[in-house]
């Protein structure tokens, strides 16, 4: 199949009668009138589709991008594909759309030109053109590549899917008025691009840390945080740390997607942050300050019909979104650049892999070059209500934590080792557990899974002052005889006793447990057979 004729398809809309050019102002009066205005003088809207439907994406194109194996839903897709492309053709020329253009990124090397049409034949769904506009930036037409996007809320539920054409940079999104189709959208696409020209697109927040050492004196950091929607990536990407001695301080450069260069810099994307809003003002301070701007914009959070926002009730989803602003963090905690400069101008960089585990992962781990590779591939966590709510508490692992790779994941790990290697004096690596410890999951009578021990949960205080110490450098270390990893004696602030793993289980849980989850990782990162043999040997040595 000839798949340039998507890209010519969903060009010629640009000029058709049917379609719309509204300017964000204009989205934004229209958007109101389906949204609650809620007591901070922001909107809230609602959703059908509250999580994004992975389930239902199909990669389309050369064998470069058909690497991902398909369920029998995503057979169905690819095996109706002509018929799908002949009505939307049909479609395409009849139902309202609005078109909204939008630039990723602020740089001079790479910033994609985005046009997404939003059909409006649920009028109420042009709040998606709305708040995508929260995300980006003022277009720029002449910047390269151009991607597109069109979303039809309104097909049919049955036939839900989501049609990506990497190498052409379109995608249809068919049955889901959800925003981070939208969004995510655009980002894995441009992920694609930005790996043919020699950079390599990551799921992770970003920001630089200065931070005083031993010795009194300030460094300055750059660090990159990985995780999974619902880990804690944007919730530790926008806080502070407690770095508040005299000259110590955070700088938020992005909370999502960044493309990472091979001398260390990194390409920030967006200038809106599209977070979970299970948050709360004591441990999240910075994000519920901007939260409670004016200019954030809410989707299936719980709002009374007063306006009072209950941030914490998950009566209507789990995974309820806000977008706030960058700048909203504070004039203090950010800088005018969404990007972070080359090693050479740095201290260093400080590499976080979060994961979430309940039972016997160390709640933080310092890793060599090869074991923060390793910690890349297996991309371990719990599922989560982001992601698929009928899943949660799974485990699950995800090349790079980041479920929208385009092509060969062996090659991604091989790419960030080559840059691990290639700044291994400049770079520190850590594996950061915000589950915690204590957990122990059975079958009751009926096989239903329940847990029968309370889990010691690690707060989000606990890991900020982690992160301090990390940045501070003044931890105390000791090697893990279990994992081969370094783990910490002493970190100020943190009770680290509070999660010994003998206050839990006996020595025989911990024996099954550990042999459990390292017979895991050896047989998943086994299944990269071209991955580079150090990275797999850190697997099997260490677990």
């Amino acid at each position: 199949m000839q798949y340039k004729l998507v890209k010519e398809m969903v060009q010629d809309l640009y000029s058709r009668p049917n379609v719309f050019h509204l300017d964000v102002e204009q989205l934004r009066r229209e958007s109101e009138k389906y949204g609650i205005k809620t007591e901070f003088g922001n909107y809230n809207f609602s959703s059908s589709v509250r999580n994004r439907s992975a389930w239902a994406t199909v990669y389309f194109g050369s064998e470069r991008v058909r690497t991902k194996k398909l369920n029998p839903y995503q057979k169905e897709i690819v095996k109706n594909l002509p018929l799908t492309l002949e009505k939307l053709r049909g479609y395409l020329k009849k139902a309202p759309f609005v078109c909204v253009e939008r630039k990723m990124g602020q740089n001079s090397e790479f910033t994609p030109h985005c046009t997404a049409y939003v059909s409006i034949h649920r009028k109420d769904c042009i709040r998606i053109a709305y708040m995508w506009t929260a995300l980006l930036f003022d277009p720029e037409p002449d910047k390269e590549p151009h991607l597109y996007l069109v979303q039809i809320p309104e097909w049919q539920e049955r036939e839900r899917q989501i049609l990506v054409f990497p190498e052409e940079g379109v995608t249809f999104v068919l049955g889901s008025d959800y925003l981070g189709e939208i969004k995510k959208g655009f980002l894995r696409m441009a992920m694609w691009f930005a790996k043919e020209r020699g950079m390599l697109g990551i799921h992770a927040g970003a920001k630089l840390l200065r931070a005083k050492d031993s010795s009194g004196k300030i460094k300055r950091y750059s660090m990159l945080l990985f995780g999974l929607s619902g880990t804690g990536k944007t919730t530790h990407s926008c806080h502070h740390h407690y770095l508040n001695e005299e000259g110590e301080g955070v700088e938020i450069i992005q909370d999502d997607v960044v493309f990472l260069k091979e001398d260390g810099s990194i390409l920030g994307t967006e200038k809106g942050f599209f977070l979970k809003t299970d948050i709360d003002p004591e441990n999240q301070p910075l994000i519920y300050r901007a939260a409670t701007q004016k200019d954030t914009v809410l989707e299936n959070v719980m709002v009374d019909y007063q306006g009072k926002v209950y941030f914490l009730d998950d009566t209507l989803t789990g995974n309820g979104r806000g977008v706030i602003q960058r700048t909203d963090l504070g004039k203090e905690n950010i800088t005018d650049s969404i990007n972070s400069p080359p090693l050479s101008e740095l201290d260093g960089m400080i590499i976080a892999f979060i994961t979430r585990r309940n039972t016997v992962l160390p709640i933080v781990s310092k890793l060599t070059p090869e074991q923060g590779a390793a910690a890349f591939m297996l991309g371990e966590s719990i599922e989560t209500s982001a992601s698929d709510p009928r899943r949660i508490g799974e485990s699950v692992r995800v090349v790079g934590t980041n479920p929208f790779i385009v092509g060969d994941e062996t090659e991604e790990g091989n790419i960030f080792y080559k840059i691990l290697k290639k700044n291994e004096d400049k770079l520190q690596c850590y594996l950061l557990n915000t589950g915690g410890v204590g957990e122990i999951v059975e079958e009751d009578e009926n096989g239903n899974k329940v847990v029968r021990q309370p889990v010691t949960r690690v707060e989000i205080k606990e890991m900020a002052y982690i992160i301090r110490g990390i940045a501070r450098g003044v931890i105390k270390w000791q090697r893990d005889p279990i994992w081969g990893t370094e783990t910490p004696r002493k970190v100020e602030g943190v009770n680290i006793e509070r999660f010994s793993l003998e206050k839990f289980y006996t020595p025989e849980q911990i024996k099954a447990y550990v042999e459990k989850l390292k017979k895991e990782r050896i047989e998943y990162i086994k299944s990269f057979p071209n991955l580079d043999k150090k990275i797999i040997s850190a697997v099997e040595n260490t677990g």
